[in-house]
C-alpha cells in the first residue's frame, strides 16, 4: 500500500456544494416563524441604521428553537443550529429589502 492517497478535487467540490445545498428538516418553518414575528413586530432584524439588530435575530431565533425542539423532539443545539440559520437569511433578506 502507497504512503499517499489520491484525491479528487472535483469529486470533494461537488461533495462540499452538495452539503451547502440540502436544507435542514424544520428550517422553512423555522423562517416562517422569524419572519412572521418581525411582520408583526414583536422583533426588529434590521435596525433603522440598516445594520442588523442582533438582540431581536437571537429573540427570534430562541423562539423559533423552542418551536422546533418541540416539533422535532431535537436536542436543543441541533434547533438552535436551524433557528439561527433561519433568522439570519430572514434578517439578510429584510436588509436587502429596505436597502432597495
Amino acid at each position: 500500500m502507497s504512503a499517499r492517497r489520491s484525491l479528487s478535487w472535483s469529486t470533494a467540490l461537488s461533495d462540499m456544494r452538495n452539503d451547502r445545498v440540502q436544507v435542514p428538516a424544520g428550517f422553512l418553518g423555522a423562517r416562517g416563524r422569524v419572519e412572521g414575528m418581525a411582520r408583526f413586530g414583536k422583533v426588529a432584524l434590521v435596525k433603522a441604521d440598516g445594520s442588523f439588530d442582533r438582540a431581536g435575530i437571537m429573540t427570534a431565533a430562541a423562539a423559533a428553537a423552542k418551536a422546533h425542539q418541540l416539533t422535532y423532539g431535537s436536542t436543543w443545539a441541533v434547533a438552535m443550529s436551524v433557528a439561527l440559520k433561519a433568522a439570519w437569511q430572514a434578517a439578510r433578506t429584510a436588509r436587502a429589502r429596505t436597502a432597495h
